[in-house]
């Protein structure tokens, strides 16, 4: 499994990924994980989703494109809430379990990491299958 954001550091994950699926015979589950803040009446729904549910479709479809390209199968989930829970409890699924989570670093440094915790940290210290962070 593959978390993806459209970030350099995620698309580093994805390339690492596709190199092992290829080892491996695996196949690669991307899964865009959207933190979605409470819904206001004030604000026009439409707007601000369709932008993103386009950045969501763009970087799904990059990725499967990369993974086919190398002859890579491809499946792809998409949630919104709390990023790292998504992440997890994707990951642990008991119908449909992984074998190894690969995510990618933000690259926080030491003090923003301790104030502000990352997507990569929460889900290293929160699963229980290996995960591989890429850099």
């Amino acid at each position: 499994m593959i978390p993806l954001d459209g970030s350099k550091n995620s698309i580093r994950a994805l390339e690492l990924g596709i190199f092992i699926a290829r080892q491996c015979g695996a196949t690669i589950t991307g899964i865009y994980s959207s933190y979605q803040p409470p819904h206001s009446e004030f604000r026009g729904k439409g707007s601000v989703d369709e932008g993103q549910n386009k950045e969501i479709k763009r970087v799904m479809e990059e990725s499967k494109y990369k993974a086919a390209k190398n002859g890579i199968v491809f499946r792809s989930k998409v949630l919104f809430g709390n990023v790292g829970y998504n992440i997890v409890k994707v990951a642990q699924n008991k119908k449909d379990p992984f074998d190894l989570i690969i995510i990618g670093s933000r690259g926080r440094g030491a003090v923003k990491r301790l104030f502000l915790g990352s997507v990569s940290n929460y889900v290293v210290q929160a699963s229980n299958i290996p995960v591989l962070v890429v850099k």
